[in-house]
């Protein structure tokens, strides 16, 4: 059967009872799917123009939707040959959206601060490059090019214990007579040569780095030369078709062909993001000598193809955490033959190479003080610890900090809600899209300013409760008390736009897992949030967050302001760490082995902890003085 896509043209087979959404994402169309399919989120609206499906009403859609021919993908099986169409409010755009970073009190560390969190390592690329002019064979010199090329190469530059790669040993002889023997060979990790080039293209040295996300995939094109990014580009992974989270994932990868759809979404995302870099950059492919990726356990191993079903079924085995390198090609990312790709060693199912990758870059094992270092998101990831010691734990938050499981819940775009404020009165209510677009819904940080905002003025009691006694803007709708954020004639989905009491609880379980994480890790370690020297906090949806907001709700502890740091995308700064010094990339691989993982799961003190914060901000008033004082005001 045929399927037809709309506004794309875009047409493809489909087999008869084939479910609509997995037909969609065979075409690379982004579409909303953040439930992973089970058809609770209502994000995956598609039109029927032509044809038929047999489908269900879902959950979110109203009847009279379901007679103008609106349908959820997920619930929808092929019946015959289609046309459809797929309105932009139910596509995520290729590349990610960026916005100002704000980070109120706390402080957004520059390039030159972040640089100097890890200090004292050699920039020694992990490949190199080697002018080179040898001498011309003769009779009294007739050794064979390899071992004319390994002898320079010792006498020169003193590299003792290299070999050729055969690749490279099939166009060497090419190679050395094209410029008279006058060579660049390039150099994998002080070990292998893996490129010879006639002439001297030294200085044309370039590595891609690579922040292998669940939500996104962000690509850094590095000159090696100077160790400077050249160019930065971000987009949503094509995997958010199979599910908004690794579980999602790793149960699409049991299905047949589920694993390669998997690893080709990825790749995919990869590949388009490498051509922008080199378009931008006017970069050649072949003068990008390799890559480096951090990702967590599970993206790691779909981009390698390694079965993932272990890593969430007790006792939560991945099939490696420390990876070989490997050529790119092989992964069908788009770089020349010799390109090789190195991903970060990982430490347990639920911490990767991204948090392995972060901790390299704020240097926590080289500091004396101790550091709690958070990676806030579906997947919550924390590290405590420093030079001598390191514990580490994943919080299984759920998509609440990206828009999942909320009403109106959307990823972070240009027409998200992100900042509301509520008037002394309690009566009106402003709020403002990240690119000042009418509001279409809202994204993570906006859920947590939303929150705190309520909280703070007494519209939300500290169990979670809407008062509706309170303020106009508080109500009972169709599904239990809610807030009006933006009126119906005031937004892009020209209905009211609320935030409702089971949004609450949501945000109120992921930001409980999160701090009962914290806690967890300092009484496993005998300490309190005082003894910290510094709190950094990375990663996308972190860089964003408003962080006085953030400690009223009781998602981050009641620091003093000045130990909060903000790196931004640290497993992105991890992954260029990597290429720029194989002496990192040995850290790197200490770190992984040094970091000792605390299973959450079962354990008792974070199920105590857990319980004490589902409150606003949290049980024990002493944690959140400052907070309170505020709001008794």
């Amino acid at each position: 059967m045929k399927v037809k896509i709309l506004p794309d043209n875009i047409q493809l087979k489909a087999l008869p009872g084939e479910k609509l959404l997995e037909v969609i994402a065979r075409c690379h169309v982004l579409i909303d799917a953040g439930c992973a399919g089970s058809g609770v989120c209502g994000q995956c609206r598609v039109k029927i123009e032509k044809g038929e499906l047999v489908a269900s009403i879902g959950v979110k859609q109203s009847a009279e939707e379901y007679a103008q021919g609106w349908r959820q993908a997920c619930l929808s099986r092929v019946k015959t040959d289609l046309e459809i169409f797929i309105p932009q409010s139910s596509r995520l755009e290729h590349e990610f959206v960026s916005r100002p970073v704000s980070a109120a009190k706390g402080q957004f560390l520059t390039e030159a601060e972040i640089a100097g969190l890890n200090t004292g390592w050699e920039k020694k690329p992990l490949v190199q490059k080697f002018y080179l002019e040898l001498p011309r064979p003769s009779r009294q010199d007739n050794a064979s090019d390899s071992q004319r090329l390994l002898r320079e190469m010792r006498q020169q530059f003193a590299l003792q214990n290299l070999e050729i790669d055969f690749a490279a040993m099939k166009i060497l002889p090419a190679a050395l007579r094209k410029n008279d023997f006058k060579v660049t060979a390039s150099v994998w990790d002080g070990e292998k040569i893996i490129r010879i080039e006639p002439g001297n293209t030294a200085a044309k040295n370039y590595a891609l780095a690579i922040d292998l996300g669940t939500t996104t995939i962000c690509g850094q094109l590095l000159g090696l030369d100077q160790g400077q990014a050249l160019a930065t580009i971000s987009h949503f992974n094509q995997q958010k078709n199979f599910g908004a989270d690794v579980i999602s994932r790793i149960v699409h990868a049991a299905k047949a062909g589920g694993l390669c759809e998997l690893q080709d979404a990825s790749v995919n995302t990869i590949n388009q993001i490498i051509g922008q870099l080199l378009a931008k950059t006017g970069v050649q492919p072949e003068e990008v000598s390799f890559a480096t990726a951090a990702g967590n356990t599970t993206m790691t191993h779909l981009l390698l193809g390694l079965e993932p079903q272990a890593l969430r079924l007790s006792p939560y085995t991945p099939a490696a955490n420390i990876f070989p390198a490997l050529r790119a090609k092989e992964l069908g990312i788009k770089l020349a033959e010799h390109a090789y790709l190195f991903a970060a060693p990982c430490v347990a199912s639920y911490v990767g190479g991204d948090i392995v990758a972060g901790a390299l870059a704020a240097g926590i094992y080289k500091r004396k003080g101790i550091t709690l270092y958070l990676d806030i998101g579906t997947n919550g990831e924390i590290v405590l610890g420093n030079e001598e010691w390191m514990f580490c734990a994943s919080c299984s938050a759920g998509p609440a900090f990206e828009g999942g499981g909320i009403k109106f819940g959307i990823t972070a775009a240009e027409d998200a809600i992100e900042r509301f404020f509520v008037d002394d009165r309690k009566i009106h209510a402003a709020w403002q899209t990240i690119g000042n677009k009418p509001g279409r819904g809202i994204c993570g940080s906006g859920i947590i300013n939303i929150a705190a905002e309520l909280f703070r003025r007494g519209l939300v009691s500290r169990d979670g409760k809407i008062n509706l006694s309170s303020s106009p803007l508080a109500r009972i709708g169709k599904n239990g008390p809610e807030i009006l954020i933006a009126p119906a004639s005031e937004n892009a989905l020209q209905q009211d736009i609320v935030f409702t009491e089971a949004d609450l609880d949501n945000l109120l379980r992921a930001k409980a897992a999160m701090f009962a994480g914290y806690r967890t890790l300092l009484s496993q370690a005998g300490l309190g949030f005082n003894d910290l020297d510094q709190l950094i906090i990375a990663g996308n949806f972190g860089s964003y967050l408003d962080i006085e907001n953030a400690i009223t709700i009781g998602l981050l502890p009641d620091l003093d302001r000045a130990k909060i740091k903000f790196i931004g995308n640290g497993s992105l700064l991890g992954a260029r760490l990597l290429a720029l010094s194989g002496e990192l990339k040995k850290d790197a691989e200490t770190i992984s082995r040094l970091m000792n993982n605390i299973e959450l799961a079962d354990n008792q003190t974070f199920q105590d902890q857990y319980m004490a914060a589902m409150f606003l901000p949290h049980t024990d008033e002493k944690l959140f003085a400052s907070v309170l004082a505020e709001i008794d005001k």
